[in-house]
């Protein structure tokens, strides 16, 4: 039996009844297929994961497959297929070494390339989804190869079809558009205009800003870094809430809002977990909020998956008791849940 904390950020889990590792389309689909009407857990780089002490009775596919595909146009930009088990971070450093623009901003995001369509995945102001022309998919329920255009993923905050129906849709490729250019489109981010010592709406280079983004998530804790316990987390534990206008009227001076087209509030989950009562370096079992950032709950050596998800919970109540705010987790929850 395979021992899911070998393969994930958290660096927990209980074991899998059957593990299996694929590489190529055909293996992928034959994995799944094998596997019957048996639970099925998908996992690439595990890093937006949290896998229960107990681990997973059924079968966990580790998909590794990155193959790539390209067309490049002066005018029209470039054409991007890549494969599912395409490594995020490394798929972006390869676009802005070719002359890409478009993904700086999502530089340093943990993961593959086929999970960023599943949580929408974003930040400093951009989402995947503005890149994705199509998802193509194996289809768990009718047994068959389907491929969703951009409208058809119905991206969201954080969400997308995929993630709405957990279980069925099995990310195969991904197709993206990136312009060719060196500049940025606006930056429209104040932590990151700062950063490049720009005025928000001003544009900067494409290396540019990858390299404060990069600098940006290091000092967060943000990015994997195996020496540094700090880092043994899954990113952003819980999804800045989305809220009432009248909710959003209660919260005290100084908190973030930013009005959504539909009159909803969206706040930060960051600023609401530091101003209920957690601190950085809050520690609960094995688990430990990071020093660096209240958002990323990590494993500070020798954490279970019951402490991280207790931790979860403390803070979770923390906020709900002084904000009236429920946090909803980002991190994909594997035979656990939140109270």
């Amino acid at each position: 039996m395979a021992d899911l904390r070998d393969y994930t950020s958290l660096r927990v889990g209980g074991p899998a009844k059957s593990f299996v590792e694929v590489r190529t389309e055909a293996q992928i689909i034959e994995a799944i297929e094998a596997a019957g009407d048996t639970p099925v857990l998908i996992i690439g780089g595990g890093t937006n994961i949290l896998v229960s002490d107990s681990g997973f009775e059924g079968t966990v596919i580790r998909i590794s497959n990155n193959s790539l595909e390209a067309e490049v146009d002066a005018c029209s930009g470039a054409t991007l297929v890549i494969g599912a088990g395409e490594n995020w971070e490394k798929f972006v450093e390869t676009t802005i070494n070719r002359g890409f623009a478009g993904l700086e901003t999502l530089s340093g995001i943990p993961g593959t390339v086929g999970a960023a369509p599943i949580q929408n995945i974003g930040a400093y102001g951009h989402e995947v989804s503005e890149f994705i022309t199509r998802v193509r998919t194996y289809d768990r329920k009718e047994k068959a190869l389907k491929t969703f255009t951009n409208s058809e993923c119905q991206f969201g905050y954080r969400n997308s079809l995929f993630k709405a129906t957990p279980g069925r849709y099995v990310v195969l490729d991904v197709g993206f558009q990136l312009r060719v250019g060196e500049d940025t489109t606006p930056i429209l981010y104040g932590e990151l205009a700062k950063k490049l010592g720009i005025e928000v709406g001003d544009k900067s280079t494409v290396i540019a800003t990858r390299k404060a983004v990069l600098e940006l998530r290091q000092a967060k804790g943000m990015l994997l870094v195996p020496q540094d316990r700090d880092s043994w987390s899954a990113g952003s534990f819980f999804t800045n809430p989305i809220i009432t206008a009248d909710l959003a009227e209660k919260l005290p001076e100084g908190a973030p809002k930013w009005l959504l087209d539909d009159g909803r509030v969206k706040t930060s989950a960051a600023w609401l977990i530091e101003n209920s009562g957690i601190h950085k370096g809050d520690a609960h079992g094995g688990a430990k909020v990071s020093s660096k950032h209240v958002l990323a709950l990590t494993n500070a050596g020798n954490a279970t998956a019951q402490d991280i998800a207790e931790l979860a919970n403390i803070a979770r109540k923390s906020v709900k008791d002084k904000f009236g705010i429920t946090l909803e987790a980002e991190v994909n929850l594997v035979g656990l849940s939140l109270a």
